[in-house]
């Protein structure tokens, strides 16, 4: 299984970094990860706000190949515990699911073509968080689920 993190910008807290650098280090043991980030767009003050979600989109998708399951990190995507969550990735897992792409958008969220051509949608939360912390959460639970399907010792329930 190969997992990739398409983010919308660098990520400029050094706390972000180092989490993320440590969790992702964790989860190269489980499984193939990588991380692509896509420069944020520059000279957009006279964009409107679809207009930077549409070139931001265009950016995403040329990053796809095919066959990669697309997933949009989303606020008004589905919502699972940590344990549902390792659920639902074993299933694609265990279905033959061989690359799975997670993207974390912009600051105005996805195109509509970014959007028909996700096959779901996740939510990490009810609360909204910068695109640069929710990386971190994203990373985190990627590995938290990885050690609840393998029956490590990290998760407590």
């Amino acid at each position: 299984m190969k997992i990739t993190l398409i983010t919308v910008g660098k990520t400029t807290f050094d706390f972000v970094k180092e989490g993320m650098a440590m969790y992702e280090k964790r989860i190269g043991r489980y499984l193939s990860y990588t991380k692509v980030e896509i420069p944020a767009l520059q000279g957009t003050s006279s964009l409107s706000h679809d207009e930077i979600k549409e070139r931001e989109g265009e950016l995403i998708l040329k990053k796809l190949k095919s066959g990669d399951r697309l997933i949009l990190l989303d606020e008004k995507g589905k919502r699972f515990t940590s344990v549902s969550w390792a659920e639902h990735l074993a299933k694609m897992i265990d279905t033959g699911c061989k690359s799975i792409v997670f993207v974390i958008g912009g600051a105005y969220g996805f195109s509509s073509k970014v959007r028909d051509a996700a096959s779901e949608m996740l939510s990490l939360s009810d609360m909204t968080f910068s695109h640069q912390i929710i990386r971190l959460f994203f990373v985190e639970q990627l590995y938290r689920a990885m050690t609840i399907i393998k029956g490590e010792p990290y998760h407590n329930e």
